[in-house]
């Protein structure tokens, strides 16, 4: 790929989370309606083999801006388990008031806490002692924003909850990694995308991918050819289009793993959206394995593949928008290993911005100012990063920032629209 000279990100406050615990990953919402976002760092248990077995959140905490550590519920670890799949723990204003609750699985029950206080407001039973896998908010009632709860064990299993957790459905199928719900036929209910079959609100089956191996590591849906039609992009054994009555579009297989995708308009030319993608090409080995992240055009068509001579093959691949006030957006790359440091990339896969720390990777407008920060964390501390130096000082204090989907519904696995 193309070099340019990339520019160096604003480091706007450094935070420490230690007393979080060991391998926390982070949500971000606006917990007490003061216009700025929190964090919240979510622990999960130790002990389990998490290939089969679905975490339990161990402990969580919140933390504002200033650092200052507002509310734990949990006691941190030491012998915390990974991130090596999702923790089933979401924030989103269920009640809508303005201010995120956090809703998570813990002690075997589903929780929902106080985002203020992190007072238990809802405990409940699971429908199934596996369903902690991950959340999905979604609605599936008509309500006209989400209220229901979708629930899963590793793979197979899917349970839906309405708002006052009442079993609607279950489905069983091979689900992947994270469903992802959006009313396509218009009708003011989300269907769900469950690995490989397209469900209704009602979670009856309405078409299934076809000749497609191993499960749906993602799943984006986008109006990919600018025509004002919704299609689904989904990634596993290859990266795949579909329309959303189940026709497929195109078919990249120039991939042994299609383990990220990511939507977005990375490059200037109409019509449609860009398809980022990473190959994992070597799982691990001797030589500490090797991926690659590629760019597809709206056909399907490749546009470039990255060469990486640097070993590492767990990257992450994420969609930033708004990272500069341009119009593009940009490939944010993380957890890439060989001494590569996260970076945004363009649209030509070049690095435009590489972060000076490594660590797993948050991002999203702390301040509702129209700009993305982008929040390095991992060792015990947060460095949060800007375009360019600022304050992180709400811009319309005492409103509420609505939590954007990508947040309320955030996974290891990172879908979107």
């Amino acid at each position: 790929m193309a070099t340019k000279q990339t520019a160096e990100p604003a480091l706007l406050r450094m935070l420490d989370i230690r007393a979080a615990g060991a391998r926390c990953r982070m949500l971000l919402g606006d917990l007490n309606g003061d216009g700025r976002m929190e964090l919240v760092l979510i622990q999960a248990d130790g002990g389990i083999d998490d290939r089969y077995v679905p975490h339990q959140v161990q402990c969580a905490t919140a933390y504002n801006l200033e650092g200052e550590l507002l509310w734990q519920r949990g006691t941190p670890d030491p012998k915390a388990g990974g991130p090596g799949s999702d923790y089933p723990a979401q924030l989103y204003d269920l009640d809508g008031d303005g201010c995120c609750e956090l809703v998570c699985v813990m002690d075997k029950r589903l929780l929902v806490l106080d985002g203020k206080t992190g007072e238990v407001r809802e405990a409940r039973p699971l429908p199934d002692p596996s369903a902690h896998d991950c959340i999905v908010l979604a609605d599936l009632s008509g309500q006209g924003r989400p209220r229901d709860i979708l629930l899963k064990d590793r793979y197979r299993r899917m349970w839906a909850l309405d708002a006052d957790f009442r079993l609607l459905w279950r489905h069983e199928g091979n689900l992947g990694h994270y469903p992802w719900a959006i009313d396509l036929d218009g009708d003011g209910r989300d269907e769900v995308m469950a690995g490989y079959d397209l469900l209704g609100a009602d979670g009856r089956v309405r078409w299934s991918c076809r000749d497609l191996d191993e499960h749906a590591d993602c799943i984006w849906a986008g109006d990919l050819a600018g025509n004002g039609q919704t299609q689904l992009v989904i990634g596993g054994s290859v990266t795949v289009a579909y329309d959303a009555e189940g026709h497929e579009l195109w078919r990249y297989d120039g991939s042994i793993e299609s383990q990220h995708i990511a939507l977005g308009r990375f490059r200037p030319e109409p019509p449609g959206l860009q398809v980022a993608g990473l190959d994992r090409i070597v799982r691990g080995g001797p030589n500490g394995g090797r991926d690659g992240i590629f760019l597809l055009g709206s056909d399907g068509r490749e546009l470039w593949k990255e060469d990486r001579r640097t070993p590492g093959w767990l990257t992450i691949i994420e969609t930033v928008r708004g990272w500069d006030g341009g119009e593009a957006d940009h490939i944010l790359a993380y957890r890439r290993g060989g001494g590569e440091l996260p970076a945004l990339l363009d649209g030509e896969g070049r690095a435009v911005c590489s972060f000076p720390r490594d660590g797993y990777v948050q991002h999203g407008d702390l301040t509702g100012g129209g700009r993305t920060h982008v929040l390095v964390y991992g060792e015990g501390e947060v460095a949060i990063y800007a375009a360019v130096p600022g304050e992180l000082i709400a811009a319309r204090p005492g409103v509420p920032l609505a939590q954007t989907k990508r947040l309320y519904n955030a996974t290891l696995y990172p879908g979107g629209e």
